[in-house]
């Protein structure tokens, strides 16, 4: 049998077999979810959009006061390392940031070092016949929470609600789930952006209703300027998206996606429309010419 390659994890200033790469229980990332994380990409050996995710990554920092010893630049080459020292061409990176070591206590003044590791490995979010053909989706009732709680430009270790979600979706029988926020208007998918097309415009909820401002959810915005589309931010309610014409999600995981179903309605005709197929041609094409070499 061919043996598996051991991956190689960034953890704490040093490259480690992932046998190795250990974090304490009294860890407040684990303890209390108390971190902070970047899903990121890489293609061809390119890593797109890398500064903008470390960028964005030291704002959910600083909005929780987390004190970061690194600088952008820093974190940066150390992505790079871990991708490097795994051999890789393509495929995901998932950076945490964890408060670090303290006791048995929520005081995040108790733990004098953040940790940090990365990850660098392959991704298959979804299988190809769902890019060709669609996503079917269903709406859960967990709601996001509101942003009076917790912003959701944080991406921080607290996932149990959209994990929940995605339980959801699965007992449904569906690979993604939608959800509402308190008012009942779409904040986002489980793990994706939501954009409809109505009447030759993209449209997709402000992030003010409970979304991310996703990375790729900016290109989309960028890719629309360029080829000519209307696109605008506005608030949906899932009638909006039952009578779209088109539909489609955007992640970093996820990359762009059609949507083809909600709730057993089908979106359009049911197929993946051309605008929504132009765009994700649009940026298959942006990923493989654009980003930081390693």
């Amino acid at each position: 049998m061919r043996a598996v390659m051991s991956r190689k994890i960034w953890l704490d200033g040093s490259i480690v077999d992932e046998s190795e790469a250990k974090i304490s229980v009294f860890d407040h990332g684990i303890l209390y979810g108390d971190g902070i994380f970047e899903g990121i990409r890489f293609y061809e050996g390119r890593v797109f959009r890398l500064t903008e995710h470390i960028e964005r990554l030291f704002l959910s920092a600083k909005a929780i006061l987390l004190k970061l010893p690194w600088t952008v630049e820093e974190v940066c080459e150390y992505t790079l390392d871990t991708i490097r020292a795994n051999g890789l061409k393509d495929g995901y990176i998932r950076l945490v940031i964890t408060r670090g070591v303290g006791d048995l206590g929520l005081n995040p003044y108790l733990c004098e070092v953040p940790s940090m590791f990365i990850i660098a490995s392959g991704i298959t979010l979804y299988p190809d016949e769902l890019y060709e053909n669609g996503l079917e989706v269903v709406t859960c009732s967990t709601r996001r929470p509101t942003p009076a709680s917790l912003s959701p430009q944080v991406k921080s270790l607290n996932y149990l609600n959209n994990v929940m979600a995605k339980v959801e979706a699965l007992k449904a029988g569906a690979k993604e789930g939608l959800m509402l926020n308190e008012q009942g208007y779409v904040a986002e998918c489980t793990g994706d952006n939501v954009f409809i097309v109505k009447n030759g415009e993209v449209i997709t909820p402000p992030v003010s209703d409970g979304s991310l401002d996703g990375i790729t959810r900016q290109v989309i915005f960028d890719l629309c300027g360029e080829l000519g589309i209307s696109i605008r931010e506005a608030s949906l309610t899932r009638y909006d998206i039952y009578t779209a014409d088109e539909s489609f999600l955007t992640g970093t995981a996820a990359e762009t996606i059609p949507m083809v179903m909600l709730d057993e309605r089908e979106i359009g005709n049911g197929r993946p429309g051309e605008l929504s197929l132009k765009l994700i041609d649009a940026f298959r094409k942006l990923v493989r010419s654009e980003g930081t070499a390693f």
